[in-house]
């Protein structure tokens, strides 16, 4: 049994951050669950174009304001209670308008220090930080 408190990921090397956002990374491929899962906090006036091209992506919103935009200019609300799937890998803008708190499901799992590159894509690493 995995027992972890979200405190207990602050300032450790499970919690990846960047200017605009903060990831606590509860758990990671190494727990050996299938996927990883994620708290993370996007400061308001945020823009992030993200493209998780080697991972399936699921969102529930549970504070804030913001929204996504397709690809092909589409736009959707996001708030409390909405929940988001990259169920095909989906290119998209995430804007935060106020401080947004998302739960983050990955798979396959992130190792834990993965980031967005320049397209917006985590790397799909295999150990330690190689891809």
């Amino acid at each position: 049994m995995i027992i972890r408190h979200i405190d207990s990921i602050r300032g450790t090397e499970r919690e990846v951050k960047t200017q605009n956002w903060s990831s606590s990374r509860l758990i990671l491929r190494d727990d050996n669950m299938g996927f990883s899962f994620h708290e993370t906090i996007v400061k308001p006036g945020t823009e992030i174009p993200i493209w998780y091209k080697n991972h399936l992506e699921s969102v529930y919103c549970i504070e804030g304001i913001g929204e996504i935009e397709e690809d092909n200019g589409i736009k959707h609300k996001i708030s409390k209670g909405t929940i988001y799937a990259l169920d095909k890998h989906d290119k998209h803008t995430l804007r935060a308008f106020s401080e947004m708190k998302m739960i983050c499901v990955f798979n396959p799992p992130l190792l834990g220090p993965e980031t967005h590159d320049s397209n917006g894509v985590y790397p799909l690493l295999k150990t330690g930080g190689e891809k």
